[in-house]
Protein backbone atom coordinates (compact mmCIF):
# COMPACT_ATOMS: atom_id res chain seq x y z
CA UNK A 1 0.00 0.00 0.00
CA UNK A 2 1.21 3.11 -0.68
CA UNK A 3 1.31 5.62 1.45
CA UNK A 4 1.53 9.96 2.07
CA UNK A 5 2.60 11.74 4.70
CA UNK A 6 0.12 13.95 6.92
CA UNK A 7 1.29 16.05 9.90
CA UNK A 8 3.07 14.91 12.72
CA UNK A 9 4.74 12.15 10.31
CA UNK A 10 1.43 10.38 10.28
CA UNK A 11 1.55 8.06 7.17
CA UNK A 12 -1.79 8.41 5.07
CA UNK A 13 -2.65 5.70 2.75
CA UNK A 14 -3.33 7.09 -1.01
CA UNK A 15 -6.08 4.57 -3.11
CA UNK A 16 -6.19 4.17 -6.95
CA UNK A 17 -8.81 6.56 -8.08
CA UNK A 18 -10.89 5.02 -10.79
CA UNK A 19 -14.80 3.98 -9.99
CA UNK A 20 -15.79 0.67 -10.20
CA UNK A 21 -18.84 -0.04 -12.56
CA UNK A 22 -21.95 -1.13 -11.34
CA UNK A 23 -24.62 -3.28 -12.87
CA UNK A 24 -27.70 -1.68 -11.26
CA UNK A 25 -30.51 -4.04 -11.93
CA UNK A 26 -28.70 -6.92 -10.70
CA UNK A 27 -27.87 -5.15 -7.33
CA UNK A 28 -31.35 -4.34 -7.28
CA UNK A 29 -32.09 -7.83 -7.83
CA UNK A 30 -30.13 -9.30 -5.06
CA UNK A 31 -31.09 -6.36 -2.48
CA UNK A 32 -34.46 -7.50 -3.23
CA UNK A 33 -34.25 -10.77 -3.17
CA UNK A 34 -32.26 -10.51 0.00
CA UNK A 35 -35.52 -8.35 1.47
CA UNK A 36 -37.81 -10.27 0.53
CA UNK A 37 -37.11 -13.82 1.89
CA UNK A 38 -35.99 -12.50 5.11
CA UNK A 39 -39.06 -9.84 5.67
CA UNK A 40 -41.80 -12.47 6.82
CA UNK A 41 -39.35 -14.22 9.05
CA UNK A 42 -38.24 -10.32 10.58
CA UNK A 43 -42.35 -9.38 10.84
CA UNK A 44 -42.95 -12.59 12.66
CA UNK A 45 -40.17 -12.21 15.14
CA UNK A 46 -40.83 -8.70 15.74
CA UNK A 47 -44.59 -10.16 16.41
CA UNK A 48 -43.17 -11.77 19.52
CA UNK A 49 -42.23 -8.42 21.38
CA UNK A 50 -44.65 -7.03 23.85
CA UNK A 51 -46.85 -4.48 23.23
CA UNK A 52 -46.16 -1.40 22.92
CA UNK A 53 -43.07 -2.78 22.10
CA UNK A 54 -43.98 -5.04 18.73
CA UNK A 55 -45.50 -1.21 17.60
CA UNK A 56 -42.32 0.53 17.96
CA UNK A 57 -40.66 -1.51 16.54
CA UNK A 58 -43.23 -1.98 13.62
CA UNK A 59 -42.65 1.97 12.88
CA UNK A 60 -38.92 1.87 12.96
CA UNK A 61 -39.01 -0.61 10.25
CA UNK A 62 -40.98 1.62 7.99
CA UNK A 63 -44.22 -1.16 8.59
CA UNK A 64 -46.52 1.02 10.26
CA UNK A 65 -47.01 5.08 10.61
CA UNK A 66 -47.13 7.69 13.35
CA UNK A 67 -50.33 6.37 14.57
CA UNK A 68 -50.30 2.72 13.97
CA UNK A 69 -51.53 2.70 10.50
CA UNK A 70 -50.18 0.46 7.81
CA UNK A 71 -47.35 2.70 5.91
CA UNK A 72 -44.70 1.54 2.86
CA UNK A 73 -42.14 2.88 4.30
CA UNK A 74 -38.37 2.74 3.08
CA UNK A 75 -36.87 0.19 5.54
CA UNK A 76 -33.04 0.58 4.34
CA UNK A 77 -31.05 -0.46 1.28
CA UNK A 78 -31.09 -4.57 2.55
CA UNK A 79 -27.50 -4.61 2.07
CA UNK A 80 -27.20 -7.54 5.25
CA UNK A 81 -30.07 -9.80 4.48
CA UNK A 82 -28.44 -9.95 0.72
CA UNK A 83 -24.90 -10.85 1.97
CA UNK A 84 -25.99 -13.42 4.27
CA UNK A 85 -28.26 -15.31 1.57
CA UNK A 86 -24.80 -15.11 -1.15
CA UNK A 87 -23.02 -15.96 1.97
CA UNK A 88 -24.94 -19.53 2.30
CA UNK A 89 -24.90 -20.01 -1.97
CA UNK A 90 -20.85 -19.12 -1.44
CA UNK A 91 -20.81 -22.50 0.99
CA UNK A 92 -22.70 -24.76 -1.74
CA UNK A 93 -26.32 -24.44 -0.08
CA UNK A 94 -29.35 -22.88 -1.19
CA UNK A 95 -30.17 -19.52 0.20
CA UNK A 96 -32.83 -20.37 2.36
CA UNK A 97 -30.42 -21.58 4.87
CA UNK A 98 -29.08 -18.15 5.17
CA UNK A 99 -32.51 -16.82 6.37
CA UNK A 100 -32.31 -16.72 10.14
CA UNK A 101 -28.92 -15.69 9.63
CA UNK A 102 -30.25 -12.83 7.68
CA UNK A 103 -32.60 -11.91 10.17
CA UNK A 104 -30.50 -12.08 12.96
CA UNK A 105 -28.06 -9.78 11.58
CA UNK A 106 -30.93 -7.09 10.74
CA UNK A 107 -32.24 -7.35 14.07
CA UNK A 108 -28.99 -6.52 15.45
CA UNK A 109 -28.21 -3.84 13.29
CA UNK A 110 -31.49 -2.10 13.68
CA UNK A 111 -30.94 -2.55 17.34
CA UNK A 112 -27.90 -0.24 16.89
CA UNK A 113 -29.70 2.27 14.86
CA UNK A 114 -32.47 2.90 17.58
CA UNK A 115 -29.37 3.38 19.79
CA UNK A 116 -27.56 5.44 17.63
CA UNK A 117 -29.99 7.61 16.57
CA UNK A 118 -30.50 8.24 20.44
CA UNK A 119 -27.49 8.99 21.67
CA UNK A 120 -26.54 11.23 18.08
CA UNK A 121 -29.42 12.74 18.84
CA UNK A 122 -30.55 12.41 15.24
CA UNK A 123 -33.98 13.68 14.53
CA UNK A 124 -34.86 11.78 11.05
CA UNK A 125 -34.09 8.63 9.81
CA UNK A 126 -35.18 7.09 6.13
CA UNK A 127 -36.84 10.91 5.89
CA UNK A 128 -39.04 9.86 8.68
CA UNK A 129 -39.00 10.80 12.36
CA UNK A 130 -36.81 8.61 14.63
CA UNK A 131 -38.17 6.45 17.43
CA UNK A 132 -37.12 8.15 19.96
CA UNK A 133 -38.52 11.41 18.83
CA UNK A 134 -41.69 9.92 18.12
CA UNK A 135 -42.22 7.21 20.95
CA UNK A 136 -39.69 8.14 23.56
CA UNK A 137 -36.00 7.63 24.44
CA UNK A 138 -37.35 5.09 26.94
CA UNK A 139 -39.06 3.06 24.16
CA UNK A 140 -36.06 3.46 21.87
CA UNK A 141 -33.68 2.22 24.83
CA UNK A 142 -35.78 -1.06 25.23
CA UNK A 143 -36.57 -2.22 21.79
CA UNK A 144 -33.17 -1.92 20.78
CA UNK A 145 -32.63 -4.54 23.48
CA UNK A 146 -34.97 -6.66 22.63
CA UNK A 147 -34.20 -6.47 18.82
CA UNK A 148 -30.44 -7.74 20.20
CA UNK A 149 -32.16 -10.66 22.47
CA UNK A 150 -34.70 -11.53 19.77
CA UNK A 151 -31.48 -12.00 17.43
CA UNK A 152 -29.80 -14.53 19.71
CA UNK A 153 -32.99 -16.53 19.82
CA UNK A 154 -33.71 -16.84 16.38
CA UNK A 155 -30.25 -18.36 16.01
CA UNK A 156 -30.32 -20.63 18.40
CA UNK A 157 -34.01 -21.96 18.02
CA UNK A 158 -32.24 -24.17 15.30
CA UNK A 159 -30.44 -26.11 17.73
CA UNK A 160 -27.55 -27.36 15.86
CA UNK A 161 -24.29 -27.11 15.76
CA UNK A 162 -24.35 -24.89 13.17
CA UNK A 163 -26.41 -22.63 14.71
CA UNK A 164 -24.18 -22.18 17.76
CA UNK A 165 -21.36 -21.06 15.83
CA UNK A 166 -23.20 -18.64 13.60
CA UNK A 167 -24.36 -16.95 17.70
CA UNK A 168 -20.76 -16.93 18.51
CA UNK A 169 -19.54 -15.38 15.37
CA UNK A 170 -22.74 -13.03 15.72
CA UNK A 171 -22.21 -11.90 19.46
CA UNK A 172 -18.40 -11.33 18.86
CA UNK A 173 -19.76 -8.86 15.78
CA UNK A 174 -22.30 -6.97 18.31
CA UNK A 175 -19.77 -6.56 20.87
CA UNK A 176 -17.26 -4.86 18.28
CA UNK A 177 -19.92 -3.06 16.65
CA UNK A 178 -20.95 -1.66 20.58
CA UNK A 179 -16.90 -0.98 20.96
CA UNK A 180 -17.10 0.87 17.71
CA UNK A 181 -19.72 3.18 19.04
CA UNK A 182 -18.24 3.61 22.34
CA UNK A 183 -14.85 5.14 20.33
CA UNK A 184 -17.27 6.99 17.99
CA UNK A 185 -18.69 9.07 20.69
CA UNK A 186 -15.26 9.27 22.70
CA UNK A 187 -14.10 10.39 19.45
CA UNK A 188 -16.13 13.58 19.41
CA UNK A 189 -15.01 14.94 22.75
CA UNK A 190 -10.73 15.18 21.06
CA UNK A 191 -9.33 17.48 19.53
CA UNK A 192 -7.23 15.46 17.46
CA UNK A 193 -7.53 11.11 15.94
CA UNK A 194 -5.53 9.86 13.85
CA UNK A 195 -6.72 7.80 10.89
CA UNK A 196 -5.64 4.48 12.36
CA UNK A 197 -7.52 5.05 15.04
CA UNK A 198 -10.19 6.46 12.84
CA UNK A 199 -10.22 3.32 10.48
CA UNK A 200 -10.15 0.74 14.08
CA UNK A 201 -13.40 2.43 15.00
CA UNK A 202 -14.97 1.94 11.76
CA UNK A 203 -14.33 -1.32 10.94
CA UNK A 204 -15.98 -1.97 14.63
CA UNK A 205 -18.55 -0.24 14.06
CA UNK A 206 -19.81 -1.32 10.57
CA UNK A 207 -16.99 -3.05 9.39
CA UNK A 208 -18.40 -6.20 11.85
CA UNK A 209 -21.48 -6.48 11.14
CA UNK A 210 -20.64 -6.72 7.86
CA UNK A 211 -18.40 -9.48 8.52
CA UNK A 212 -20.66 -11.49 10.40
CA UNK A 213 -23.09 -11.20 7.96
CA UNK A 214 -21.23 -12.43 4.89
CA UNK A 215 -19.92 -15.17 7.01
CA UNK A 216 -22.84 -16.20 9.10
CA UNK A 217 -25.16 -17.70 5.64
CA UNK A 218 -21.88 -19.77 5.30
CA UNK A 219 -21.81 -21.24 8.86
CA UNK A 220 -25.08 -22.37 8.97
CA UNK A 221 -24.51 -23.71 6.03
CA UNK A 222 -21.93 -25.87 7.14
CA UNK A 223 -18.82 -23.88 5.75
CA UNK A 224 -15.57 -24.82 7.94
CA UNK A 225 -14.10 -21.70 9.50
CA UNK A 226 -11.25 -20.69 7.04
CA UNK A 227 -13.81 -20.31 4.37
CA UNK A 228 -16.13 -18.28 7.22
CA UNK A 229 -13.13 -16.08 8.35
CA UNK A 230 -12.33 -15.47 4.34
CA UNK A 231 -15.91 -14.65 3.84
CA UNK A 232 -15.65 -11.97 6.71
CA UNK A 233 -12.33 -10.67 5.62
CA UNK A 234 -14.24 -9.69 2.61
CA UNK A 235 -17.24 -8.22 5.03
CA UNK A 236 -14.75 -6.25 6.53
CA UNK A 237 -13.14 -4.40 4.16
CA UNK A 238 -16.60 -4.31 2.25
CA UNK A 239 -17.89 -1.96 6.31
CA UNK A 240 -15.01 0.31 5.69
CA UNK A 241 -15.68 1.41 2.10
CA UNK A 242 -19.39 1.40 3.03
CA UNK A 243 -18.70 3.79 6.18
CA UNK A 244 -15.91 5.91 3.94
CA UNK A 245 -18.68 6.67 1.79
CA UNK A 246 -21.51 7.41 4.83
CA UNK A 247 -18.78 9.63 5.96
CA UNK A 248 -18.86 11.19 2.63
CA UNK A 249 -22.46 11.46 2.70
CA UNK A 250 -22.31 12.47 6.52
CA UNK A 251 -20.98 15.88 5.53
CA UNK A 252 -21.66 16.65 1.50
CA UNK A 253 -24.88 14.54 1.55
CA UNK A 254 -28.36 15.70 -0.18
CA UNK A 255 -30.62 15.69 3.20
CA UNK A 256 -33.24 14.41 0.31
CA UNK A 257 -31.39 10.76 -0.69
CA UNK A 258 -29.89 10.85 3.33
CA UNK A 259 -32.93 11.90 5.16
CA UNK A 260 -30.61 13.77 7.50
CA UNK A 261 -29.86 17.36 8.11
CA UNK A 262 -27.48 19.22 5.93
CA UNK A 263 -24.26 18.84 7.38
CA UNK A 264 -25.24 16.38 9.85
CA UNK A 265 -21.54 14.61 11.04
CA UNK A 266 -20.30 18.26 11.42
CA UNK A 267 -23.07 19.50 13.31
CA UNK A 268 -22.37 16.39 15.47
CA UNK A 269 -18.80 17.10 15.50
CA UNK A 270 -17.87 13.36 14.46
CA UNK A 271 -14.12 12.54 14.08
CA UNK A 272 -14.71 11.26 10.69
CA UNK A 273 -12.45 9.96 7.64
CA UNK A 274 -12.94 12.98 5.60
CA UNK A 275 -12.22 15.15 9.24
CA UNK A 276 -9.05 13.05 10.28
CA UNK A 277 -7.64 13.11 7.03
CA UNK A 278 -7.96 16.65 6.32
CA UNK A 279 -6.24 17.41 10.03
CA UNK A 280 -3.63 14.87 8.99
CA UNK A 281 -2.97 16.46 6.12
CA UNK A 282 -0.91 19.72 6.93
CA UNK A 283 -0.84 22.99 5.22
CA UNK A 284 -2.77 26.13 5.66
CA UNK A 285 -6.58 24.66 5.11
CA UNK A 286 -5.52 21.82 7.62
CA UNK A 287 -4.32 24.51 10.43
CA UNK A 288 -6.96 26.41 9.76
CA UNK A 289 -9.73 23.70 10.14
CA UNK A 290 -7.87 22.62 13.31
CA UNK A 291 -8.09 26.00 15.17
CA UNK A 292 -11.63 25.74 13.63
CA UNK A 293 -12.51 22.48 15.40
CA UNK A 294 -10.72 23.16 18.91
CA UNK A 295 -12.63 26.34 18.86
CA UNK A 296 -16.06 24.71 18.62
CA UNK A 297 -14.58 22.39 21.07
CA UNK A 298 -15.36 24.99 23.32
CA UNK A 299 -17.81 26.88 22.77
CA UNK A 300 -21.03 27.12 24.55
CA UNK A 301 -23.38 28.40 21.08
CA UNK A 302 -22.39 25.66 18.68
CA UNK A 303 -26.07 24.44 18.53
CA UNK A 304 -26.81 27.90 17.16
CA UNK A 305 -24.12 28.37 14.45
CA UNK A 306 -25.40 29.05 11.02
CA UNK A 307 -25.25 26.81 7.63
CA UNK A 308 -22.82 29.25 6.34
CA UNK A 309 -20.32 28.53 9.29
CA UNK A 310 -20.82 24.47 8.60
CA UNK A 311 -20.51 25.01 5.01
CA UNK A 312 -17.37 26.85 5.65
CA UNK A 313 -15.66 23.75 7.59
CA UNK A 314 -16.89 21.84 4.78
CA UNK A 315 -15.02 23.90 2.16
CA UNK A 316 -11.95 23.63 4.70
CA UNK A 317 -12.03 20.16 4.89
CA UNK A 318 -12.14 19.71 1.38
CA UNK A 319 -9.63 22.09 0.80
CA UNK A 320 -7.69 20.07 2.87
CA UNK A 321 -7.80 16.94 0.56
CA UNK A 322 -10.07 14.97 3.04
CA UNK A 323 -12.70 14.84 0.83
CA UNK A 324 -10.89 13.25 -2.03
CA UNK A 325 -8.61 11.12 0.36
CA UNK A 326 -11.99 9.06 1.78
CA UNK A 327 -13.17 8.86 -1.62
CA UNK A 328 -9.84 7.19 -2.38
CA UNK A 329 -9.69 5.02 0.66
CA UNK A 330 -13.41 3.61 -0.07
CA UNK A 331 -11.96 2.23 -3.34
CA UNK A 332 -9.10 0.93 -1.75
CA UNK A 333 -11.09 -0.73 1.13
CA UNK A 334 -13.25 -2.20 -2.46
CA UNK A 335 -10.15 -3.46 -3.98
CA UNK A 336 -9.21 -5.80 -0.39
CA UNK A 337 -12.58 -6.85 -0.12
CA UNK A 338 -12.64 -8.30 -3.99
CA UNK A 339 -9.24 -9.79 -4.04
CA UNK A 340 -10.29 -11.45 -0.87
CA UNK A 341 -13.26 -13.63 -2.61
CA UNK A 342 -10.43 -15.38 -4.89
CA UNK A 343 -9.26 -17.25 -1.50
CA UNK A 344 -12.45 -18.84 -1.29
CA UNK A 345 -13.49 -22.02 -4.02
CA UNK A 346 -17.61 -20.98 -4.57
CA UNK A 347 -19.96 -20.58 -7.51
CA UNK A 348 -18.84 -17.88 -10.13
CA UNK A 349 -22.47 -16.35 -10.37
CA UNK A 350 -22.61 -16.25 -6.64
CA UNK A 351 -18.57 -14.69 -6.90
CA UNK A 352 -19.67 -12.04 -9.40
CA UNK A 353 -22.85 -10.99 -7.06
CA UNK A 354 -20.65 -10.48 -4.49
CA UNK A 355 -18.35 -8.30 -6.37
CA UNK A 356 -21.43 -6.49 -7.54
CA UNK A 357 -22.37 -5.92 -4.08
CA UNK A 358 -18.98 -4.40 -3.57
CA UNK A 359 -19.22 -2.36 -6.40
CA UNK A 360 -22.69 -1.06 -5.32
CA UNK A 361 -21.05 -0.15 -2.39
CA UNK A 362 -18.74 2.26 -3.40
CA UNK A 363 -20.57 4.44 -6.05
CA UNK A 364 -24.06 4.15 -3.99
CA UNK A 365 -25.75 7.84 -3.85
CA UNK A 366 -27.58 7.28 -0.42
Amino acid sequence: MRTTSGTRGEKVPTAPSANPAVDTAAVTALLERGRTMSTPVLRAAVDRLAPPMDTVAAYHFGWIDAHGGPADGDGGKAVRPALALLSAEAAGAAPEVGIPGAVAVELVHNFSLLHDDLMDGDEQRRHRDTVWKVHGPAQAILVGDALFALANEILLELGTVEAGRATRRLTTATRKLIDGQAQDISYEHRERVTVEECLEMEGNKTGALLACAVSIGAVLGGADDRTADILETYGYHLGLAFQAVDDLLGIWGDPEATGKQTWSDLRQRKKSLPVVAALAAGGPASERLGELLAADAKSNDFDSFSEEEFAARAALIEEAGGREWTSQEARRQHAVAVEALDRVDMPEDVRAQLVALADFVVVRKR
